[in-house]
């Protein structure tokens, strides 16, 4: 749409410290199927407030990123079956005012570690970094896939620099994380890894908010 009306749809996703590749994707495909409907990101201090407001406002559904991915289900009406399991959300989707979760990093930590377990086996063990919402669905993704774990929290963080000849996913902000012999994936948004896992999620969501199906281009971001 070339321009926002009364009857645009608004979509928006809520963090701690807002970014601008979700607006940059969502928007882009809304505009590329002449949908009427906006994506914005706000930074917000209470989840429970920003719930509210997209009852208030109307708002179509949201994107839930770091730290309210577990918090934001003490506020939704409904959650679907994998939501229910991993105890987390990224996406919500307003329907006349019922408030349903849905996970989609799962779905994408789905899809690239079936690549690491199926391709790319030149690994030992499988590391995954953090504990918070997005960590619980790449563990959801492992066992769905029958992968064996070790999960690192910040309770035995000094070990990470032990780590040899593994398959690492990190699930946290760090980024001074040890390579030596190790295979990376990334979540952090300014990898290569964490642009893939980016994409590969926000197509999942993209079909959540619209129905339609749209490829994001993880070297755009």
């Amino acid at each position: 749409m070339s321009w926002v009306n009364k009857d645009t749809e608004i979509y928006c996703s809520f963090a701690k410290n807002a970014g601008n590749t979700g607006c940059q994707m969502m928007n882009t495909a809304f505009y590329y199927y002449g949908l009427n409907k906006i994506y914005k990101s706000f930074s917000v201090d209470n989840i429970k407030d920003a719930v509210n407001a997209v009852k208030t406002l109307n708002i179509k559904g949201f994107a839930i990123t770091m730290p309210y991915k577990k918090e934001v289900l003490e506020f939704v009406d409904e959650m679907d079956d994998n939501v229910k399991e991993i105890g987390a959300a990224n996406t919500v989707i307003n329907n006349n005012g019922i408030l349903k979760a849905y996970n989609t990093d799962w779905l994408a930590a789905l899809e690239y570690l079936r690549y690491y377990k199926y391709t790319a086996r030149g690994w030992d063990k499988f590391y995954i970094l953090g504990n918070g919402g997005y960590a619980s669905a790449v563990k959801a993704a492992a066992k769905k896939l029958d992968i064996e774990f070790i999960n690192i929290t910040r309770d035995h963080w000094d070990i990470r620099s032990n780590i040899k000849n593994s398959l690492i996913y990190n699930c946290t902000p760090v980024n001074d994380l040890v390579m030596d012999s190790n295979v990376f994936i990334d979540c952090i948004v300014t990898t290569n890894t964490g642009r893939k896992l980016a994409t590969m999620q926000a197509s999942h969501q993209f079909n959540l908010y619209t129905q339609h199906k749209f490829k994001f281009p993880w070297n755009k971001i």
